[in-house]
């Protein structure tokens, strides 16, 4: 049995080799191949192609990027029509992964969607043009499914994967004096992204931010985890700019959570690993001016930090675009530092968004999803193998 996976961006590489290594550990014979990244191919899939040398992401940059996009579409059907997989499984990516569907149905391979497109938040008809190119599909929040269920998707929900792998790596103390970072202790996390666009648009405002919090707050300690595939360099050359001190880091991320008050963060999903750590955030996002305008008449959603969305209320500050400005940043940061009423009410709040996202098990449920589908595809070609 052979099975195609195709992710891009750095989370998605992650939920495909999480799915990967579940899927081997019950099927140890199914080959996997696909589009992905250095994660997914430790963990066992051959990659045709790596999806750094195409992570672009508005309007303008998709734009400038189309020639070499079309060229991996073009790469990857002509690998479905020479390698012939039982299966497409798509990890997120929607803008590219449902045009690569379109595709692989025209072969006669079957579609399944792992994490669909976020139609319950915008354009809603994706939710009914998806449902005809793709057999099965699995959310990670419950709040995806009702959209999807009226177009007559088969599509169900079986748990959140960061519920396994967002816990502490270290014991307390041995992170306390890994990260200098003694009992009593202040410390503010900033977490600017992975995106190149996003760090550039985010981390000026947040280092500006950190230096009024220096004032307000002196005792206070600043760590910033690199994410993988971020210049360094470029980070430090920002922090030295700003004239406050920062601390990098590269390992032990959920363990250094565990100990700070808060996190000024990008939207996306480090803000629901930090609640799953009980780390209450500061959820900043920043469009380039064309790409907000657009979003502007397509978004309609009360709310864009995932634990808010949970719970259907805003109990998490959440700035966007012009909101973002080193006093709004320092002002919603104060009321989060241990001993403050304010964040006793809001990690209360996040330890209850956190038990929407369902049991542990969830990569291996969708694992077994998947195989289910690969092998109703080969009974339906009299292969049983």
């Amino acid at each position: 049995m052979k099975i195609m996976l195709s992710a891009g961006e750095v989370s998605g590489d992650l939920h495909g080799a999480r799915i990967a290594r579940a899927i081997l550990s019950q099927a140890p014979s199914t080959v996997l191949v696909g589009f992905g990244g250095a994660e997914m191919e430790d963990a066992g899939v051959r990659l045709f192609a790596n999806y750094e040398s195409y992570n672009v992401m508005g309007v303008l940059e998709v734009l400038k990027n189309l020639p070499r996009i079309y060229r991996l579409l073009n790469l990857l059907t002509d690998a479905m029509r020479e390698e012939k997989p039982d299966l497409l499984v798509l990890i997120d990516y929607p803008d590219f992964n449902w045009r690569l569907a379109k595709r692989a149905k025209a072969l006669g391979i079957p579609v399944f969607s792992y994490i669909p497109p976020s139609a319950w938040a915008w354009r809603k008809g994706r939710a009914a043009a998806c449902a005809k190119l793709a057999e099965e599909f699995v959310a990670i929040f419950p709040h995806e499914l009702p959209v999807y269920e009226a177009a007559g998707a088969n599509i169900s929900f079986v748990g959140n994967p960061l519920v396994d792998t967002v816990k502490a790596e270290l014991p307390e103390r041995v992170a306390r004096e890994r990260f200098a970072f003694p009992e009593g202790s202040h410390g503010i996390l900033l977490l600017p992204g992975s995106r190149r666009q996003e760090i550039e648009m985010l981390l000026p405002d947040m280092l500006q931010a950190a230096r009024r919090l220096s004032v307000e707050r002196p005792e206070t300690k600043f760590y910033l985890p690199v994410a993988p595939g971020v210049d360094e360099s470029a980070l430090r050359a920002k922090i030295d700019a700003a004239g406050v001190p920062v601390t990098l880091t590269h390992e032990a991320r959920y363990a250094l959570m565990g100990l700070m008050d808060a996190a000024i963060a990008t939207s996306g999903t480090v803000v629901m690993e930090a609640a799953l750590m009980g780390l209450p955030c500061v959820v900043l996002y920043r469009f380039a001016p064309l790409n907000y305008f657009i979003g502007k008449l397509l978004v309609h959603i009360q709310s864009f930090s995932l634990p808010n969305i949970l719970l259907g209320e805003p109990f998490e500050t959440e700035l966007l675009q012009d909101e973002v400005t080193p006093e709004a940043i320092l002002r919603e940061t104060l009321p989060l530092y241990r001993g403050e009423a304010h964040r006793h009410e809001v990690t209360a709040k996040l330890a209850e968004a956190c038990r929407r996202l369902g049991p542990p098990g969830a990569s291996g449920r969708v694992a077994e999803k998947i195989l289910a589908a690969a092998r109703r595809h080969l009974s339906s070609n009299g292969d049983e193998t």
